[in-house]
């Protein structure tokens, strides 16, 4: 991994880093106009420091419920959910935010890059939010990590000029820049084709190889059954963990 400006802080005591993951009967309702709706029934899921979780289930099943959970984007109605250090029920919109920022890695499946800055730009992105490092070494992290993804030559190109598989390697550098505890891909593969997809999936296991925990959503059970542990999710609850 690269280190360009490590944060400084106390290493919390073991006990507290053996999950990443963290959540305790986690239910999460929505009032519509129909009545009330249940997403989440009764979330159970521990995931460890440095594994590679893929996360299965039908369209409605609740695994976009369960991200949002875990990425801090939307509450539960109970339960806990701690994740990367932190007590998410705890937090406001601006700590959620600011906490998302540091400890998080979000890849969307349709890259969501800024179509009006460079490449390069929208790897420093996350670095500029969180003020992280100075301006150059923010520079310097991110042609490091778009040298790590063969990236170097697109640097100064705009998102349009590249192919829908090196968009998506802009978007890991992205997720990557801040250094996160956790990488949380919903869908990455979605949108690219076989070749392109396996190798967006060897990438995530070069990742875990090297220590970072991943989370991936696909409805690809070929590319589940390669990750370290399936979790299936139907009709709001893990039915295989």
């Amino acid at each position: 991994m690269l280190h360009l400006f490590r944060r400084k802080a106390a290493a919390p005591p073991p006990e507290a880093t053996s999950d990443v993951i963290a959540l305790e009967q986690v239910v999460k309702r929505y009032e519509t106009a129909a009545g009330a709706y249940t997403a989440l029934r009764g979330i159970d899921l521990r995931v460890a420091r440095g594994e590679f979780v893929a996360i299965v289930g039908k369209s409605g099943s609740g695994k976009s419920t369960l991200i949002n959970m875990i990425t801090g984007i939307d509450r539960p109605s109970s339960g806990a959910v701690r994740v990367a250090g932190a007590d998410l029920t705890r937090l406001d919109e601006g700590g959620l935010a600011a906490w998302r920022g540091r400890r998080i890695g979000i890849i969307f499946q349709f890259f969501q890059l800024l179509p009006t800055l460079t490449v390069a730009e929208n790897v420093m992105l996350p670095m500029d939010f969180c003020n992280v490092g100075s301006s150059r070494e923010r520079q310097a992290r991110a042609a490091a990590l778009l040298e790590r993804m063969e990236l170097s030559e697109q640097a100064n190109k705009l998102p349009a000029a590249l192919s829908g598989g090196q968009q998506q390697r802009v978007a890991i550098a992205r997720a990557l820049a801040n250094e996160p505890a956790l990488l949380v891909a919903d869908e990455p593969t979605g949108n690219l084709d076989s070749r392109t997809a396996d190798s967006i999936f060897r990438l995530f296991e070069q990742l875990v190889a090297q220590g970072t925990t991943v989370v991936m959503v696909t409805h690809d059970n070929d590319l589940a059954g390669r990750a370290g542990r399936a979790v299936t999710v139907a009709d709001g609850m893990i039915v295989q963990n």
